[in-house]
């Protein structure tokens, strides 16, 4: 029984984390495809707005996924297993993605310079890996 309360509760955080990091995506793209944005008024807030929901939301979801993906590997005695090795190489890298977009965030905070644009391609980057880690998970093909 604990099991699925720990899958329960691992889904839905996963599910607010990746939420938060297309929003700051689609935040972070949208200034960096736009010109006339970095003298917008509402610019700062729209940032602001978008870093706040990071730092409350988005982050602490991402810590609860990871703890509660761990808790739920060991109690299905999986750690070892190569879908779950592959996985992990997955997460770890949309987590890494997760900082260098709150770290955009947090610049375009600072300076009215608009981000590079390597940091518009986030999004399909966080779609391919969601659609990879849920088929090793559903399929645990290797």
């Amino acid at each position: 029984m604990i099991y699925l309360w720990l899958k329960a509760f691992h889904i839905a955080s996963v599910t607010v984390w990746i939420g938060g990091m297309f929003v700051a995506a689609i935040a972070v793209a949208a200034l960096s495809a736009s010109k006339s944005l970095p003298d917008a008024p509402n610019r700062a807030d729209i940032i602001e707005a978008v870093r706040r929901w990071d730092r409350w939301a988005t982050s602490p979801a991402m810590l609860l996924a990871w703890l509660f993906g761990l808790a739920v590997a060991t109690e299905g005695g999986w750690f070892g297993a190569r879908w779950l090795m592959m996985k992990l190489v997955f997460v770890v890298a949309l987590s890494g993605l997760h900082g260098m977009l709150s770290g955009t965030l947090r610049k375009l905070a600072r300076t009215a310079e608009q981000p590079s644009p390597a940091s518009g391609h986030a999004l399909p980057v966080i779609v391919g890996a969601v659609v990879v880690i849920v088929l090793l998970v559903v399929l645990k093909p290797i």
